[in-house]
């Protein structure tokens, strides 16, 4: 293989990526960029990377989740502490179900970038380039909002930072302790048939905390702090690059604007420009992997960006729909298998379960999503693997974007509070219910 470069992505075939009408002023944020100090460190990387390693052998389990894109409007308290909490919330809850610590990593600070299907949009008479996410430009239907903008690169990176900073300041400031479940917003168990089964999940928890302070003699402070990560999809090769530099005392480049960047089906090219630049950074990564997944291009996929088969550099996601899991799933699980090498299996139930409804209305349903969920574990139990973690939209509001839940909304409640501008996310109580039910899952397993 070719020598790498932070740049060397530049010499293959790229995709997903705006045409800037201006590439000098392209070139000057980029400078800028590039020198403006990283928004996470080496260390915390690697700490990362350590913890996706125990994932992998059954030790940890991970829990991915956050907004499919951020907006730079929603970069306010609200937003961001609702995730965060109910993150927390849920990793609390799969703590407590199966004895395992729980790897926290937001969609967050970063997933401004989606990837689309087509690159440009037509209403009515008029043709525009399509919206790709507020890193690149405009959702606005003029010429103005979608024309790529250089800019946004560096608004993306100070909303970011502003983002990540407030989240360790509150985790900091003793936000993280949500060991106590009467703070609870646990309204929806009353319309849940295992609405015992909650109940007695959020004693226990509260007496198990209760137990630990009076042992301690006072309250366990180490409980209050907890590790939170970051990731994003890395689609924007400029501002990835930028943000990818070597750093004392340690070998190689680390992009330094996440902690854990993925590559998307539509960008997991063995010949493109992702995988190339991907596969130089030290950072862990995850790559997302579906029905049109070929045993030959996973195989050249281990071989580019798993080489060394170090522990906790590869996070394999998996996002097939609840009916394709058993038909795709064990293949690819006996080609990593035959390579050999070390992966960190998870499951992204959301994206293979997207359907429109008569109305038009992008949803998911959440029976669906607990399915693909259930038979993947049951897959990897079958083929002798681990399922190290599960991977979610979702957010902390109480939106309604997905069917079912233990409220069972309907299509008529869509239109009450769907917000998103891309795709439907599990709301506070689905998303809390559904670690209820993996923590199930997980605890059968065991």
């Amino acid at each position: 293989m070719s020598t790498w470069t932070p740049d060397s992505w530049k010499q293959f075939t790229v995709s997903q990526q705006p045409v800037y009408p201006d590439p000098a002023e392209l070139d000057l944020v980029l400078k800028e960029l590039s020198d403006l100090p990283p928004l996470v460190t080496s260390w915390e990387v690697e700490t990362l990377k350590d913890h996706l390693a125990a994932c992998a052998r059954g030790d940890m389990f991970l829990l991915q989740g956050g907004d499919c894109a951020e907006s730079f409007n929603s970069c306010h308290p609200q937003p961001i502490t609702s995730l965060l909490k109910i993150m927390l919330q849920m990793s609390l809850v799969l703590t407590h179900g199966t004895r395992r610590r729980v790897v926290r990593v937001g969609r967050i600070a970063g997933q401004y970038a989606k990837p689309r299907s087509a690159d440009e949009e037509q209403r009515g008479d008029e043709v525009l380039p399509t919206y790709r996410g507020d890193l690149f430009n405009r959702s606005g239907f003029t010429r103005d909002d979608r024309t790529p903008d250089p800019s946004l690169l560096l608004r993306g990176y100070e909303r970011a930072a502003l983002t990540l900073n407030f989240i360790r300041g509150l985790i900091d400031g003793g936000f993280a302790d949500l060991h106590h479940p009467e703070y609870w917003d646990l309204a929806f168990v009353d319309e849940s048939p295992m609405k015992a089964e909650y109940k007695r999940l959020v004693a226990n928890i509260q007496d198990s905390v209760e137990f630990m302070e009076h042992v301690l003699g006072a309250s366990a402070e180490a409980m209050r702090r907890v590790e939170f990560f970051t990731s994003h999809e890395g689609l924007s090769l400029n501002y990835e690059q930028a943000q990818t530099q070597m750093v004392p005392r340690r070998s190689g480049y680390y992009n330094l604007s996440t902690h854990f960047p993925w590559i998307g089906m539509r960008t997991a090219q063995i010949d493109g420009a992702h995988v190339e630049y991907f596969r130089g950074i030290r950072n862990p990564i995850g790559v997302k992997v579906g029905p049109t997944m070929t045993n030959e291009i996973l195989e050249r996929l281990l071989d580019v960006l798993h080489p060394d088969n170090e522990p906790g550099r590869l996070t394999l996601i998996h996002r097939f729909g609840a009916d394709n899991v058993r038909e795709h799933l064990p293949r690819l699980i006996d080609v990593v298998k035959r390579s050999g090498k070390l992966v960190n299996w998870t499951v992204d139930a959301m994206h293979g379960n997207t359907e429109t409804t008569a109305d038009g209305i992008k949803t998911r349903r959440f029976e669906n999503v607990l399915s693909e969920i259930q038979d993947s574990f049951a897959v990897h139990a079958e083929e002798n693997s681990i399922l190290g973690g599960v991977h979610f939209e979702l957010t902390g509001e109480n939106v309604t974007e997905c069917l079912g839940g233990a409220r069972q909304l309907s299509e008529q409640d869509l239109h009450r509070a769907y917000v998103s501008k891309c795709d439907p996310r599990l709301n506070y109580e689905q998303a809390l219910e559904m670690a209820m039910l993996v923590a199930h899952e997980l605890r059968d397993e065991s």
